[in-house]
């Protein structure tokens, strides 16, 4: 689960990682009063969406219109409120299609002297995280570890001992910082480690984390997902999350119980098992085709939810064809067989839909599907299901 930028400031900020002060504003009306609020002559003016680059992202119908405006006065904040609220704002990370800003983040400004880069992900291969640092703050991670990896300074950290002072003191030698900044890094950089542990984060990153001119370390910019499976741990956490940020089939999927992400792609998977999924999607491109969806019903799927399935699935304009693809174990294929007859009746399948079955109980599953009305192409393995859903959507 992602959550905005001010709302992980605040658990920063709860956790003791310095950052500087910042008000939400709906309205243009609502920014000007936040500056003034925070007094001083310089604020940033700070779209709020749940993707990065947003310092070189600009509004679809207005290119010189950046997401992050640097501001001077009243009217500065006013115009860049205005420029942004309401507004669809393209990314890097967001595509051609953006995202709508509606709020923006209006925080005070500070002496920068250094800007650095913050980073902790969860290493699978070494089963740790692992703390990342740059000197190269302020600019997308990605091309930095496309173009000068070397850049890069990496220290894992057991997560029930945090990150350690001489690991520390590693990073501000490859870092050049020194002197008050030094003094200042040895409770940064801990501190935020214990949050990515405490909270159960998939990623935590700063990016830029500023060194001012008097050595202080402040977080000046905060992207925060958490593991949406340990969630049941942070009941408190859920109050955070936007919805209007997510796909809406994504949200309307999850109340289902059913795992889903929707790609770009024009041939609809309802598979069940994770694993499987991700095979089929891979076949599928194999043989031409573009998967439009990942989509996981379960072992225990029943029949609302394939019939929630199917609707998600044909609510996208972009599927021209679906696969269903199940392996038979704790969800039988009969059983799998009754919810796609069912499913029929209440959807109505307009598309192409190649159906595979196997495992548990699959001849009288197959023999379902075959004495049924359903319009269905069979398929007798994955490799075939595949060329033929590919062929026709051709």
């Amino acid at each position: 689960m992602k959550i905005h930028e001010f709302q992980a400031k605040e658990l920063f900020r709860q956790a003791g990682v310095p950052v500087l002060e910042g008000i939400v504003a709906k309205t243009p009306d609502e920014a000007v009063a936040a500056y003034d609020k925070l007094g001083g002559k310089i604020a940033v003016v700070k779209s709020q969406i749940h993707a990065g680059g947003r310092g070189k992202g600009t509004v679809a119908d207005n290119p010189n219109q950046r997401g992050v405006v640097v501001c001077q006065s009243a009217d500065d904040v006013r115009q860049a409120a205005e420029g942004l609220i309401g507004k669809t704002l393209v990314t890097i990370q967001t595509g051609l299609e953006g995202k709508t800003v509606n709020q923006v983040f209006v925080e005070a400004g500070c002496d920068i002297a250094r800007e650095l880069y913050l980073g902790i992900v969860l290493d699978r291969a070494v089963a740790k995280p692992v703390l990342m640092v740059s000197t190269e703050g302020g600019v997308e991670i990605e091309a930095v570890a496309e173009e000068t990896p070397e850049l890069i300074f990496k220290e894992h950290f057991d997560p029930a001992v945090g990150l350690e002072a001489y690991q520390v003191r590693k990073l501000c030698k490859k870092l050049g910082i020194t002197g008050a900044a030094a003094k200042a890094a040895f409770k940064f950089m801990p501190a935020v480690c214990r949050f990515y542990v405490d909270y159960d984060c998939s990623l935590a990153e700063i990016n830029p984390l500023v060194i001012t001119g008097d050595g202080q370390m402040i977080a000046l910019d905060a992207k925060v997902t958490f593991d949406s499976n340990a969630l049941y741990r942070h009941k408190d956490l859920l109050e955070l999350r936007d919805l209007s940020e997510e796909e809406p089939s994504e949200v309307r999927a999850s109340e289902s119980g059913l795992s889903y992400v929707k790609l770009e792609g024009n041939i609809g998977c309802l598979v069940n098992g994770a694993g499987l999924a991700m095979s089929t999607m891979d076949i599928i491109k194999y043989h031409g085709g573009q998967p439009a969806n990942f989509l996981d019903v379960g072992g225990g799927a029943n029949t609302e939810q394939v019939t929630e399935a199917f609707r998600i699935l044909l609510s996208d304009p972009n599927c021209k064809g679906v696969l269903v693809n199940i392996f038979g174990g704790i969800a039988r294929c009969t059983t799998i067989a009754s919810a796609l007859i069912e499913a029929s009746k209440v959807v109505g399948f307009n598309v192409p839909l190649v159906v595979r079955l196997e495992g548990t109980e699959v001849e009288e599953g197959r023999k379902m599907l075959a004495e049924s009305d359903v319009d269905i192409i069979s398929a007798t393995d994955i490799t075939d299901a595949a060329k033929k859903i590919v062929a026709a959507v051709a």
